[in-house]
């Protein structure tokens, strides 16, 4: 590792920042899951970008590099983007994938029995439905904005080095 790859010690603490910053969006998705708001497909999407932040994060600890933080923001732009785009899904700003939104016809792959059981829910979540807002933005707006913020702040810890 070359000595332009490191990064400072306050460098290193802002990627962290960020890196905890994924933990808790996605702590506050599972908290919402547990509350009975079941994800859509695309709310799962959003959470991998954040699993990511917080491995590079972990490895970043042992091994502070401008990489590694430029991997925490690509990780952290591409859970803002699905975000972004899953907030205009719902305001049906634009179409989402077939298989959770609009008519359904992307059920057509559950057979009648995955319908009738009583765990079916979780898989007939729509991805176009608002399940919960608040000050105008649904879930998926908030992950956008948030992400949006953490991206910054694994670039600002990147550039300086």
């Amino acid at each position: 590792m070359s000595e332009g790859d490191t990064l400072s010690q306050s460098s290193r603490q802002l990627a962290l920042v960020a890196a905890a910053g994924s933990g808790m969006l996605l702590a506050g998705a599972y908290l919402f899951q547990a509350l009975g708001y079941a994800p859509c497909q695309m709310c799962f999407w959003q959470r991998y970008p954040h699993a990511l932040a917080i491995a590079i994060g972990a490895v970043l600890w042992l091994w502070p590099s401008r990489f590694l933080a430029a991997l925490g923001a690509l990780s952290a732009l591409t859970t803002a983007g699905i975000g972004a785009f899953h907030a205009g899904v719902e305001q049906k700003w634009w179409d989402g994938p077939s298989s959770c939104t609009g008519d359904g016809a992307g059920l057509s792959g559950l057979s009648g029995q995955d319908l009738l059981a009583t765990n079916t829910l979780e898989k007939l979540v729509m991805c176009d439905e608002i399940s919960w807002a608040f000050a105008g933005l649904s879930m998926p707006g908030w992950n956008a904005v948030f992400s949006a913020l953490l991206c910054a702040t694994w670039i600002i810890a990147m550039r300086r080095g």
